[in-house]
């Protein structure tokens, strides 16, 4: 429901990731969280929240998805 790139950020990936190396050692599958873009469904009329079976796609141009399914935790 929401797009947007990476070239609307503040700060480049290239500049997160440098300045969060200077603090701590980023590790394979760390995940760096940079906010969201417009849109957040809690303000769409009427409200959109993510329900078991959604899934939510992040991709990163040249870095690469990450793609998982909502889940209910009565489920598991």
């Amino acid at each position: 429901m929401q797009e947007s790139h990476t070239s609307k950020m503040i700060f480049c990936v290239a500049e997160l990731i440098a300045f969060i190396s200077q603090g701590i050692t980023l590790e394979p599958g760390d995940l760096i969280s940079t906010g969201t873009p417009a849109g957040v469904g809690v303000w769409r009329d009427p409200p959109v929240f993510l329900r078991s079976g959604d899934v939510v796609r992040i991709e990163i141009e040249k870095i690469g998805v990450l793609e998982n399914t909502i889940t209910d935790d009565k489920e598991q």
